[in-house]
């Protein structure tokens, strides 16, 4: 079972990411503060998206969604990761994270899934403490919870996105999400990149 807190009787909010090695689309960053699981507990159990099955992700999502104080997801598209570089376009979707969940709660302190992340200040301009823990989503379930929704809203874009561009299909774009698989690479060079792709990865 995962810890549910870095430091007792303090608000904390998880964040982690998902997308962040695929060569096409988005970056998605999710940010949680879970509600008392003792009294409402999980259906299944909440852990590192990556160790979770599709299934009990979706369902998992859902009981996230009704049961956090609080959460938010934002995307950082594939321009602004050519623009910025990969690292801080996914330092400022957690940063427009935090702004979206200080605006419904005051937190004492941010989890942050990875070994990086600059002082965030919230709009008194006071600096909120950050706490980074490489492999988060294995230890403190605020971030494990961050890492399913970033999965969940991700995947679900991508599925959209095909839907809406079936040429994408000819990437298998609904099958890896955008992951620099076999099938992707080969699709590359047979057909080029599309405007999705993140031109700054050197794909070719």
């Amino acid at each position: 079972m995962l810890q549910k807190f870095y430091e007792e009787n303090k608000i904390e909010v998880g964040l982690d990411e998902a997308g962040r090695g695929c060569l096409l689309g988005p970056v998605c960053v999710g940010s949680v503060i879970l509600g008392d699981i003792e009294a409402n507990p999980p259906p299944c159990e909440i852990k590192d998206s990556k160790k979770c099955s599709p299934k009990n992700r979706k369902i998992l999502r859902e009981y996230i969604e009704n049961n956090s104080i609080a959460y938010n997801v934002q995307f950082i598209s594939e321009k602004d990761i050519d623009q910025l570089n990969i690292l801080h376009a996914t330092i400022k979707g957690m940063h427009l994270c935090v702004d979206e969940i200080t605006k419904q709660i005051n937190i004492d302190t941010i989890l942050v899934d990875g070994n990086y992340f600059p002082i965030y200040m919230d709009r008194d301009c006071e600096p909120i403490d950050h706490v980074c823990v490489p492999k988060g989503d294995n230890i403190y379930l605020n971030i494990a919870a961050a890492s399913i929704l970033a999965k969940e809203y991700r995947d679900e874009y991508i599925i959209n996105l095909v839907q809406h561009n079936p040429q994408l299909e000819n990437y298998a774009i609904q099958k890896n999400k955008g992951y620099g698989t076999k099938a992707h690479m080969d699709a590359i060079k047979k057909y080029g990149l599309t405007e999705w792709h993140r031109k700054s990865f050197k794909i070719q």
